[in-house]
């Protein structure tokens, strides 16, 4: 691939990276400049380390549900699984594979909603794709091994930097400064030859102030699903400075995935009696044998480049800055048999007196993209009030083109010749201000305004060979208020309200230039109950759409799935979460949703006509999501758990067919962690197992659905309609074992 890049739009990267340095060197320029006119300050304040995610964060006080992972939480089953996988037993949450085992292509639903409409940050600083609104874990392998915390907001929750969270956000921090220095060896092995290798190291405080730590990884893995291997190679480095009053970060994070792709799905009956079968790459032969292309791959890589300078000047004010650039670039190779040459703009010509219009062939198509963003924030904190200002500006600009790297029949192309090319530019600007206010010892205001506005253009032709443009430009104004009451030490009781505005993505301007944005008004009504070890939370919601832009069950000719207005809609649901120890060893931690998720009215077209459904479920949306973790730590070293989830049916349509429902399933993983401690050159070693599905349940997490009209003579119209649906199966019984040294 790198050949290859390297002569592609030379000229441009040249001038790209010239930005990117550039753009760095200023601001270290800056911040050595202003860093040294800085009144220092010995009274120790909270940690700097938690500056950098204070304006995407909320406290436990806070009126926005939220649960937090932390470091400890995470590592217990870090083997190799993406992101969303380690969370899925959070409450509200249902993850899926494409292929099957957590390694690769995952998603995450919360309270229902798509991965499209989840805001995600990293250290503040937008993750979400600034086209597809979506999020792609497999370009940051074990990220989580350089992940300090985590939040999870459910809701509109705060206002945070990038596209409006329409049902959850997540923000994430990385490693904090580690005052004394280590080193770590980890390395897993499991089912469907899946393999995890990670190197850490930190060299510790050097002269009380500097710190250099890193992080190198692969995460390999064939797949449950036939052929749907994946390598992912990440590395991650932070170089850092710290005083008491200041704190400046720089990390450098990223990756390269090659995944075999599995986004196809298979039919109802292949599901029944070949749940592995991939039909990705497939192709017949001159002989007339079934073969599979074996690069049928997505091949992409991502580079972060983060700069943070956090600043307290005394015990009342301080300030952060972040700046981020990304680099984009990879594409999705594909065997297409017989396709038509007019998809590519080929003439027709003659071989041997035959005429031909229809070729084999592979094609590569290219995403080449950069992304620049700068947020800057002022806090003030006193007793009672906790005051923050701040905003965030990004640009992205991304190329869209496709060529054809090998045909039977080329026609008229030449090498490296762009049989669609289109561009892209984002600019997405926020302002917002929040405050805490203590009124008094028992009630806490909270309030957040925030103006949003947002310009898209596009340019060129897509991949169809049909002109792209698009010039939008949004404003939105995002409020958001709450109260909180606090009994006792033990009971808080709450109540927010708070407003949320989203654009469309790119694909949604591709199907429908007339597509609106989405709106959505947010109540949420908790208690948070905590007394000694035993907790327990409730929290009730509705969340009243406009527009909502809701999953139409179908996907697009890359696995993707389609999204379209709804008019009106709504999510009403009830939270419930607890830990409750039974022994000083033994400890319950379940939680469940109830939830009912309605469209007002729908309407479908049914053999040639628009019929009215009224009001119908939302696509992937379940009414019941609950889980559970028997918690046994017999010693201090060891501890086995037993981890539950449920998911009810649901259905992959808005109109719900029978055919598009998803039948319920119940999971159980089994986790076990060993720390052995040495008195050697290694501190410890972390023995850790992972038994996933212990009850090899044969289930489905996630699929697609539509219709199609066809003629029929012998309806009265002269059309019927039909159904097609696909599904992703899950892997059945499984394991991961890992052993990590500590230094």
């Amino acid at each position: 691939m790198k050949t290859l890049f390297n002569n592609l739009s030379f000229l441009r990267r040249q001038e790209s990276q010239k930005r990117k340095y550039i753009f760095l060197f200023s601001f270290f320029l800056v911040i050595s400049l202003n860093a040294q006119e800085q009144r220092q300050d010995t009274t120790k304040v909270e940690k700097l380390d938690e500056v950098l995610v204070k304006a995407v964060r909320v406290d436990a006080k806070s009126p926005i549900t939220h649960t937090n992972v932390s470091k400890k939480d995470i590592a217990k089953r870090n083997l190799g699984q993406d992101v969303p996988v380690l969370l899925n037993f959070l409450p509200s949450v249902v993850t899926t594979s494409d292929a099957g085992a957590g390694v690769g292509y995952t998603g995450i639903r919360v309270r229902g909603v798509s991965a499209q409409s989840t805001n995600i940050t990293i250290n503040g600083i937008p993750y979400n794709d600034a086209e597809s609104l979506g999020t792609f874990w497999v370009n940051l392998g074990d990220f989580v091994s350089s992940v300090e915390s985590l939040q999870l907001q459910r809701g509109v929750g705060t206002s945070t930097n990038g596209a409006g969270a329409f049902g959850a956000s997540i923000n994430l921090l990385t490693d904090a400064v580690s005052k004394e220095p280590y080193g770590e060896i980890s390395n897993s092995f499991g089912s469907f030859n899946t393999r995890k290798h990670t190197v850490k190291y930190s060299t510790g405080l050097i002269n009380d102030h500097f710190e250099i730590a890193g992080r190198l990884s692969n995460i390999s893995s064939d797949g449950y699903v036939d052929r749907a291997s994946t390598d992912l190679k990440s590395y991650f480095i932070q170089g850092s400075f710290v005083d008491d009053n200041t704190l400046i970060k720089a990390v450098v994070f990223g990756g390269n995935n090659i995944t075999y792709q599995s986004w196809f799905g298979i039919d109802r009956t292949t599901l029944e009696n070949d749940r592995t079968f991939n039909p990705a790459g497939i192709y017949t032969d001159d002989e007339g044998n079934t073969r599979f292309y074996d690069n049928e791959v997505d091949n992409y890589s991502q580079d972060h480049y983060q700069l943070h300078w956090n600043q307290r000047f005394d015990n009342n004010w301080s300030t952060n800055i972040g700046l981020n650039y990304t680099y984009g670039r990879g594409y999705f190779e594909q065997f297409r048999e017989d396709d038509d040459f007019a998809t590519y703009g080929f003439e027709e010509l003659t071989v041997n007196g035959v005429t031909q219009n229809t070729t084999d062939l592979i094609r590569r198509r290219w995403l080449d993209n950069d992304f620049y963003v700068i947020n800057a924030n002022v806090n003030y904190k006193n007793n009672n009030l906790d005051m923050l200002f701040g905003g965030s500006f990004s640009h992205y600009d991304g190329d869209h083109f496709g060529e054809v790297i090998w045909a039977e029949f080329a026609s008229q192309s030449d090498i490296r010749d762009r049989y669609y090319d289109g561009n892209a530019k984002k600019n997405d600007f926020s302002t917002f201000a929040k405050a805490n206010y203590k009124l008094n010892d028992r009630v806490q205001l909270y309030g957040d305004l925030q103006v949003r506005n947002v310009n898209y253009e596009t340019s060129g032709i897509n991949s169809n060979l049909t002109m792209f443009n698009v010039d939008e430009n949004y404003t939105f104004f995002n409020p958001k208020a709450g109260i909180t009451y606090s009994l006792n030490d033990s009971n808080d009781f709450y109540f927010s309200y708070a407003r949320a505005n989203r654009e469309p993505s790119r694909d949604e301007f591709e199907n429908d230039p007339d597509i609106e944005p989405e709106q959505l008004n947010d109540f949420e009504l908790g208690w948070r109950h905590k007394k000694g070890n035993f907790s327990f939370s409730a929290n009730s919601y509705l969340m009243l759409y406009n527009e909502q832009l809701v999953l139409t069950g179908e996907i697009n000719d890359v696995g993707a799935q389609l999204r379209s207005n709804s008019g009106e809609s709504y999510r009403l649901g009830l939270e419930l979460e607890a830990i409750i120890p039974l022994t000083p060893k033994l400890t319950l931690q379940p939680n469940m949703t109830i939830s009912t998720n309605k469209n007002r009215e729908t309407i479908t077209s049914l053999n040639g006509e628009l019929v009215n459904l009224g009001k119908t479920d939302i696509a992937f949306s379940p009414d019941i999501v609950a889980a559970n973790a028997i918690v046994l730590q017999p010693t201090k070293n060891l501890q086995m758990s037993l981890l539950s989830k449920f998911v009810g049916e649901q259905y992959m349509g808005n109109t719900e067919n029978p055919e598009s429902k998803l039948d319920s399933f119940f999971v159980n993983d089994f986790n076990l962690t060993y720390t052995l401690e040495t008195k050697s050159i290694v501190d410890s070693i972390v023995l850790t197992g992972l038994v996933n599905n212990i009850f090899n349940e044969k289930y489905v997490a996630n699929g697609y659905f539509g219709s199609f009209d066809f003629d029929d003579a012998s309806s009265p119209t002269g059309v019927s309609t039909g159904f097609f649906s696909g599904f992703y199966p899950q892997a059945i019984t499984n394991f991961l074992l890992g052993v990590t040294f500590n230094f």
